[in-house]
């Protein structure tokens, strides 16, 4: 991801992990038929996050056998989900390219796009400053992908400052994070996928 081109790229996500499981059916659209493919990307700390592919059918034989590593290339990918089952705001990841890969984990991701929600800033149990941001990213044909992120600490406090349509420079990792969510029904374990900045910037646009 450091030697990315940051003039050129607005959505860009490079994984390094072992996939989880067999491939599942996820849709079809447009006469291509996608499936969604867990993978186990390890941190420095000893913790793991859980990215979702999502892989067309023709890349299904360029996964790796026998727990090889998987090297992936694609971007960030919402989807608004209105049936009612499962999370709102769905993440994967659309692969665009798959190759074996013997490197060390590996979780980049760079976007640029506009703040579309205000800023929320607020404290962690243990007293820890977090700042919640929605990142409008568009891609082609008018359409965008409403990405959550997170930062912290003194760029928590930073960003709480922005404004909705501030343009932004983010660079992180895509994590997957447990929690447990109260119902009606009781305690529900789910799962949250957001990206964890290290580094965010507002963009100011150059006159001609």
């Amino acid at each position: 991801m450091d030697d990315m081109d940051m003039n050129s790229e607005q959505n860009a996500v490079r994984l390094v992990g072992r996939a989880l499981g067999e491939p599942q059916y996820s849709h079809s659209s447009r006469g291509q038929a996608f499936y969604r493919l867990p993978l186990l990307v390890g941190r420095l700390s000893g913790n793991a996050d859980a990215p979702i592919l999502l892989l067309r059918q023709e890349q299904l034989a360029a996964l790796p056998k026998d727990g090889e590593k998987l090297l992936v290339e694609g971007e960030l990918r919402s989807f608004n989900n209105r049936r009612g089952e499962g999370p709102r705001l769905v993440i994967t990841v659309l692969a665009r390219q798959l190759s074996p890969c013997a490197e060390p984990d590996s979780n980049r991701v760079l976007l640029r796009g506009a703040l579309c929600k205000p800023p929320k800033l607020r404290l962690t149990p243990l007293g820890r400053d977090i700042c919640d941001l929605m990142l409008a990213v568009n891609r082609r044909y008018g359409r965008s992908d409403y990405l959550p992120c997170i930062c912290w600490g003194a760029l928590a406090r930073e960003a709480a400052r922005w404004d909705v349509g501030d343009r932004l420079l983010l660079r992180g990792r895509f994590q997957s994070r447990d929690y447990i969510k109260l119902t009606e029904q009781g305690p529900v374990e789910k799962t949250a996928y957001e990206v964890s900045a290290d580094e965010a910037q507002r963009e100011t646009l150059s006159c001609c």
